[in-house]
């Protein structure tokens, strides 16, 4: 089955990226390591009173960074949780795992990634979109999502997807290996007439 508009996503390759939402324990299975590199940290700055914002600030050098495996093993997916995968052929080059959370209508992106071979070929923004649908079907307010402050490449393909800054937390990543890292908290609406 393949997702209505589920077209090819790939700049003049001969076969066609499709989407569906994840069928086969495979699927649901997949792991793609995440990894990117970045010329640009997003500094949590003051903006007066009791705001803040954040600014990019260039890097003297690029940092590469590859996300640990710190999910806990053997566990489930929630009531609420959906995956949609992107397939070439039937090799998972990317997928996006979500979730539905009924008592505040969100919809939270708990995590996108998309092969390294497969990027820049509107993969992510396609299978973003399969979420944004899910979202409206659902009955969502907004998309919600998280992402570390380094990782600018994100950040900036989720403004361009409508999403904007919302919050951040300082200590979401002490004890891990991401510490020092804040974590910024973006979403996009789709109520009103700016979300449709």
């Amino acid at each position: 089955m393949t997702l209505p508009g589920s077209e090819a996503a790939g700049r003049g390759t001969a076969a066609a990226i499709t989407y569906r939402v994840a069928e086969s324990e495979r699927d649901r299975s997949a792991v793609i390591q995440g990894e990117f590199d970045s010329d640009t940290v997003f500094e949590v700055v003051d903006s007066g009173g009791d705001g803040f914002g954040v600014r990019p600030v260039r890097l003297d050098r690029p940092v590469h960074k590859v996300f640990p495996d710190d999910e806990p093993d053997g566990d489930e997916p929630s009531v609420g949780a959906c995956r949609f995968v992107a397939l070439d052929g039937d090799r998972v080059c990317g997928y996006v795992d979500t979730e539905y959370v009924p008592w505040n209508r969100r919809l939270v992106i708990a995590d996108i990634e998309v092969a390294g071979p497969y990027r820049g070929r509107g993969i992510g923004r396609t299978l973003m979109n399969h979420a944004i649908d899910r979202a409206r079907t659902c009955g969502a307010g907004h998309v919600w999502l998280e992402v570390t402050n380094i990782n600018a490449p994100a950040i900036r393909a989720y403004r361009r997807m409508g999403f904007a800054l919302c919050g951040l937390d300082t200590s979401l990543y002490s004890g891990t290996e991401s510490e020092g890292e804040t974590a910024l908290f973006m979403s996009r609406s789709l109520d009103g007439p700016a979300g449709r």
